[in-house]
């Protein structure tokens, strides 16, 4: 495993993420994940797993401390009054004292989003909560979050996949020390449809979801989610270290992106993006 560095916070570069996996396969395949070697876990309040995540944290055998365990306050638990106790429920379902990292996780709300960010500051404070971050915020943002809070902002989750041209978020992350947490790194099911992925993976015995994931955790300060709720390919998503990409191979993967590439952006929750 190799891991990011970003405003003090030290983060495997590859995890292991479960937006829409049901209780069931939680309990099915993260344990999986675990054994193979994955040790960064993503989950949100508002994918109603916590509870599952935390159970098979609990029951894992693998000290708290080797587990970066991330989640995220919905947006309608932004005020002052509400992210502290959503913060306690997301605790108790984890089955922990603490996350490691406790992102924002849209935009868009009538919170200010100076409230946002003191009420992370005073988690980070309670001991609750190790680092903070936020997703889904465009360059704007990102430098408005970081100029109000006292802790450091240590990524931005976003989507990102090769027919996405995250250039301005990265360079702007960069600029603040901070990272960038990929998600939908598959491009809900293309990537492993596309002929020059394909091509590449050839080259260097793997598929062309393995030249995916190489391609962004190859990436300065880059951090790539996988997901699967398929046995079999746990092992193909951890099997990423053990071959790199040259100069010529990065540029090709990155001339996939296109202007309509975006996959997620709800009206309701995103903000104007870069």
């Amino acid at each position: 495993m190799q891991f990011v560095t970003a405003n003090g916070a030290h983060i495997p570069a590859l995890g292991f993420g479960t937006f829409r996996m049901p209780d069931e396969d939680v309990a099915a395949i993260l344990p999986l994940a675990l054994k193979t070697g994955f040790r960064h876990v993503d989950t949100a309040q508002i994918y109603g797993n916590e509870a599952a995540v935390g159970d098979v944290l609990a029951a894992s055998g693998i000290p708290r401390g080797d587990i970066f365990l991330t989640t995220k306050v919905w947006v309608d638990r932004f005020a002052r009054q509400d992210m502290g106790p959503s913060v306690d429920e997301s605790l108790r379902k984890l089955k922990t004292d603490h996350v490691d990292l406790l992102l924002l996780h849209w935009p868009k709300s009538p919170v200010s989003l100076a409230e946002q960010i003191e009420g992370l500051n005073a988690l980070v404070d309670a001991g609750k909560v190790r680092h903070i971050g936020v997703s889904n915020y465009n360059c704007a943002l990102m430098g408005e979050a970081v100029r109000l809070s006292k802790a450091p902002i240590v990524t931005n989750q976003i989507e990102y996949h090769p027919y996405l041209d995250q250039t301005a978020v990265l360079s702007a992350a960069r600029s603040y020390g901070m990272s960038v947490t990929a998600y939908y790194a598959m491009a809900d099911g293309r990537v492993p449809k596309e002929d020059l992925l394909q091509d590449i993976g050839a080259r260097h015995g793997k598929t062309a979801a393995q030249v995916t994931l190489r391609w962004l955790i190859q990436q300065q300060g880059v951090i790539a989610l996988s997901k699967t709720a398929t046995e079999s390919r746990i092992a193909e998503n951890f099997a990423v270290f053990d071959f790199s990409l040259d100069a010529e191979e990065m540029t090709a993967i990155s001339a996939l992106a296109r202007p309509d590439g975006r996959i997620v952006s709800p009206g309701h929750l995103a903000p104007d993006w870069d």
